[in-house]
């Protein structure tokens, strides 16, 4: 079978190992299509720690839809042709491996296989570029729960790659009235636009007067902030946060996504009188999965979209050089 081992910063070794044998608990799964996370390319640019835990010589890809090729003889819930989405946390058999589970790696055995828990069943009208999301729709959908959405909410996201995107989605679902992306891509703001959300490229745009304009004046300890009841930092840049503290726009709430590993000092006093939240969400739960296959069921012509370009797998370098160019690409994916 076809492997990509990661050895290190602009280093990916494709290679082929031996098939793995199924157990009689076991589902053998072939990938079908693998979209590549910024934490792939993180590790390929930067080297080992800057992504997930991706070890030297060790497979990694986590984004992906995937195919039962075999099943142990005492499996009765899966069959052989059936579409699945490896659920990260569970199919990799450790948590903490979650982000190596194998997506560039063409067959894996999902050990003890449970349905529901390990692998989902896709649904049949997703096409598998859709599906290839499943993943970082979940992330981005438990961030936006996260931030308990109430119909009629005014958001703004901060990132326009696919988390961001997805959360956009996500927040239109739960209700909200009014999103605003805001990013540097005119690339990727112009598909956010198509997609029928507000945008600004904050590189060249006024960002507050923008969010004046199209939010409205909020209840605020400072008096004149944008009406932003959700903020999504699917960045991490630590002006995000802060711009969200200066506001002090009541019952207002950030949900950080995006990683941020600098230290910071809050006003609490100020954080209170505003009653504002900070909010972490990290991964994704269970629940999540059935979310999501509403949200792509229900948007997949638009969600289509998002994917720039689909690269032959023997081209995951390539794929991923294309993957981190933001001006052209939002979501790039290889295929077996």
């Amino acid at each position: 079978m076809r492997t990509a081992l990661y050895y290190g910063k602009e280093n990916i070794d494709l290679t082929e190992k031996l098939k793995p044998q199924v157990g009689p608990n076991d589902v053998l799964i072939k990938n079908l299509n693998a979209s590549i996370c910024g934490t792939d390319v993180a590790v390929f640019q930067h080297g080992p720690g800057t992504g997930h835990k991706i070890s030297v010589g060790e497979k990694f890809g986590h984004e992906m839809v995937s195919e039962v090729t075999a099943i142990g003889k005492n499996v009765k819930d899966f069959k052989v042709g059936q579409r699945v989405y490896p659920y990260p946390v569970h199919a990799s058999g450790d948590a903490s491996k979650a982000g190596v589970l194998g997506g560039f790696t063409e067959y894996l055995l999902i050990k003890n296989a449970q349905l529901n828990h390990d692998l989902y069943l896709v649904p049949q009208e997703l096409s598998n570029e859709v599906a290839a999301m499943i993943e970082p729709f979940t992330v981005a959908t438990r961030a936006v729960k996260r931030a308990y959405p109430r119909q009629g909410d005014f958001a703004c996201v901060y990132g326009a790659g696919t988390i961001g995107m997805a959360a956009a989605f996500a927040l239109r679902y739960f209700g909200c009235q009014k999103i605003m992306i805001v990013d540097h891509s005119d690339f990727r703001l112009s598909l956010a636009k198509e997609f029928g959300f507000e945008t600004v490229n904050s590189a060249n745009e006024g960002l507050k007067a923008k969010q004046l304009a199209y939010f409205g004046r909020g209840t605020s300890l400072v008096g004149n902030q944008p009406q932003i009841d959700i903020t999504i930092d699917a960045v991490g840049a630590s002006e995000i946060l802060q711009t969200f503290l200066d506001s002090t726009v009541v019952d207002s709430r950030i949900v950080l996504v995006g990683v941020d590993k600098q230290p910071k000092q809050i006003d609490l006093l100020r954080l209170t009188f505003a009653s504002q939240a900070i909010i972490g969400s990290g991964g994704y739960r269970p629940d999540d999965v059935k979310t999501v296959f509403d949200i792509l069921t229900a948007n997949q012509g638009q969600i289509k979209k998002m994917v720039t370009k689909v690269y032959p797998w023997e081209k995951l370098v390539s794929a991923i050089k294309s993957a981190a160019d933001p001006q052209h690409a939002l979501n790039v994916q290889i295929k077996y």
